[in-house]
């Protein structure tokens, strides 16, 4: 097995002057800074009174899975011959929060909109979702149930 390493700066940037000296006196923000990447402006997930216009952790987790599920049905797609010609997605998770305020996701569903040439074998393409399940990195790592719902559009058909 070899090991990996991922790397990022957190700083919070929601001192107000006061900093936390009590619970309205602070900004739940901060940047993501990885070396040579743009900076990541962040903040808390509106229900719990962050910024609606910035990204918060469950956005970026959400992302995160559905871009490294891309990544793999795209390697995939490539070794079985499937000529994948337009990817999106709309991840839809479902979170709860509990009495005490503790909280987590319940699952997540992918929602992938994929292109592909007349003639390619659906059934096969829908095949390989599951096997991106067994490799990607992220999927691998979270405790919640992660379900895949892909459409595919046929390019050239209306």
């Amino acid at each position: 097995m070899a090991e990996h390493e991922y790397t990022a700066r957190v700083t919070w940037t929601g001192n107000r002057g006061e900093g936390t000296s009590h619970y309205r006196a602070y900004d739940r923000s901060w940047n993501v800074e990885t070396p040579g990447k743009p900076v990541i402006h962040c903040s808390n997930d509106p229900l719990l009174g962050g910024d609606p216009g910035l990204h918060n952790p469950e956005d970026m987790l959400i992302a995160a899975l559905s871009a490294c599920h891309m990544l793999w049905f795209l390697h995939y797609a490539s070794d079985a011959g499937i000529a994948v010609q337009a990817y999106s997605d709309d991840p839809q998770a479902v979170g709860e929060t509990d009495a005490d305020g503790a909280s987590r996701f319940l699952r997540v569903t992918l929602r992938p909109r994929i292109m592909v040439p007349q003639g390619t074998d659906l059934t096969r393409a829908d095949a390989l979702h599951g096997e991106v399940h067994k490799v990607c990195f992220i999927a691998r790592s979270v405790n919640f149930p992660v379900e895949v719902k892909a459409r595919y559009r046929i390019s050239g058909a209306g």
